[in-house]
């Protein structure tokens, strides 16, 4: 039998159908198909100044607006060979900032991946704290969502007074929360039956299959761009890289995928809480600190081609640039984004599982459809 499914999880309204073919209950084969969404990145980047193309970039995983922004500024910022004039306390505050973005881009991914299986409270649960983050990072940049806040050569915005005092009151609330989480969904014996030994991802297809971020750190493959690159000041930073096990079950299961999510939320209060006393303590904030006066007036780079990568809540987000050294706008660019990578791989992974696998299966990738039909 030949049926469609779709769209099922939050982030796939109306852009992702899949046609499934069947026998009885097993699924003999899944074809993808994408569309509508259409946004076109690519090609209004190249009508653009790298400035104007930071808000494009809010929008291709809108969950993750502040790590996308990263990625494209350090791009920016190391083709104008500008990289090491940025002061340390703006370092600080972006990865600050990105790690907020990352535990409230896993917190949707944790809540909306029990609702999907059928378990309605994680989802509320995660909901309720990932407001926390938003109202942190609103305050910080003047948005819920599109932040647009850290800008070529700087920020925004300094933070706001009073800003560590609450974002270090957060962790000290949501550390216990994660422990509640975890008794509630990950130790869960209905959940593990769900998706340990589900969605079996064995390392050498994530790797032939380009997956990156928790999909193939699920696999068991320490890769992090935040250590192998060490980029921004991650490498001043003590943190581990959660990887799976198969404690559960099989190694690279579905299960074995929730609980690095669940692992790296730990591991982003740790950098949180470490960059809030460098920036307490080595790196105050003084009255004379302008963070945008190292924003250059013009951005244009040399003529030269570039490609930039960073470590997103999904896995490696990329930019790559074609300077002409004439415009201040890229000849080319081109994006390579995690999503569309872990996607690619469903057909793999759902041979021969049952149909209500495979919405575990889907779940369990995470995946954002604004960076997948960009």
């Amino acid at each position: 039998m030949l049926i469609n499914i779709g769209p099922q999880h939050p982030s796939t309204h109306g852009v992702l159908r899949l046609e499934v073919v069947t026998d009885g209950e097993i699924v003999k084969e899944v074809i993808p198909h994408l569309g509508y969404l259409h946004r076109c990145f690519e090609k209004h980047a190249e009508a653009l100044t790298y400035p104007q193309i930071l808000p494009y970039t809010d929008r291709m995983d809108y969950l993750s607006s502040m790590n996308n922004n990263h990625a494209l500024v350090m791009g920016v910022e190391r083709m104008m060979g500008i990289e090491n004039e940025i002061p340390k306390r703006i370092e600080y505050i972006r990865v600050l900032v990105c790690e907020l973005n990352r535990i409230a881009s896993h917190m949707i991914a944790l809540g909306t991946y029990g609702l999907d299986i059928g378990a309605f409270t994680p989802f509320l649960w995660t909901f309720r704290d990932r407001e926390h983050i938003m109202n942190l990072l609103e305050w910080a940049s003047g948005s819920r969502m599109l932040y647009n806040y850290i800008w070529v050569g700087g920020l925004f915005f300094d933070l706001p007074l009073g800003f560590e005092e609450r974002c270090a009151e957060f962790v000290q609330y949501f550390r216990p929360k994660m422990d509640e989480l975890n008794r509630l969904i990950t130790e869960n014996e209905i959940f593990i039956r769900r998706t340990a030994n589900v969605g079996v991802l064995p390392l050498s297809l994530a790797v032939n299959y380009g997956c990156s971020g928790p999909m193939l750190r699920g696999s068991g493959l320490k890769w992090d761009l935040r250590k192998v690159d060490a980029y921004s000041v991650y490498g001043e930073l003590d943190f581990e890289i959660a990887v799976g096990k198969g404690e559960m079950g099989s190694l690279g299961d579905c299960w074995d995928r929730f609980k690095v999510r669940v692992d790296e939320v730990e591991e982003s209060l740790k950098i949180i809480s470490q960059c809030l006393e460098k920036l307490k303590k080595k790196y105050a904030r003084s009255p004379d600190f302008d963070p945008r006066a190292f924003c250059p007036p013009k951005a244009r780079p040399k003529a030269q081609e570039y490609y930039v990568r960073a470590e997103n809540p999904r896995g490696e987000l990329g930019f790559y640039f074609v300077a002409d050294g004439k415009k201040d706008i890229p000849y080319r660019c081109k994006a390579r984004t995690p999503s569309f990578c872990n996607l690619s791989v469903l057909s793999e992974l759902s041979k021969g599982v049952m149909i209500a696998d495979l919405v575990a299966i889907i779940g369990s990738i995470d995946i954002v459809l604004g960076e997948v039909d960009r």
